[in-house]
């Protein structure tokens, strides 16, 4: 089964630029709603394989990336469609609501 790929301030363009629609889920370590999150979009990496792809950055580790889009809250989940921010959700939802997000770019 497909894992998220884990986004990393020397791989973020690399990764951009992949044709595919591009869910990106800004997390930490200590963030309590980033922990309930997380296997969500573990489980949208699997279902999305081949699709989309979906990775994670971990903002203590990446101060980088999740500077150059001002992610001052976590869990912050932006969605990309050719190198662009077409959508972001701030906050744990359900996988139907990040499900439908990822489906209007595909």
């Amino acid at each position: 089964m497909a894992k998220a790929i884990e986004i990393t301030d020397s791989n973020f363009e690399e990764i951009m630029k992949t044709g595919q629609p591009i869910l990106v889920d800004f997390w930490a370590e200590w963030c309590g709603p980033c922990k309930m999150i997380g296997p969500v979009v573990e489980e949208l990496a699997g279902d999305y394989d081949g699709k989309a792809v979906v990775g994670k950055v971990d903002v203590d580790a990446n101060p980088g990336v999740a500077a150059q889009f001002g992610i001052r809250s976590i869990p912050t989940l932006l969605f990309f469609k050719d190198g662009q921010i077409v959508d972001k959700q701030v906050g744990a939802v359900p996988k139907s609501v990040l499900a439908q997000k990822l489906d209007a770019q595909l």
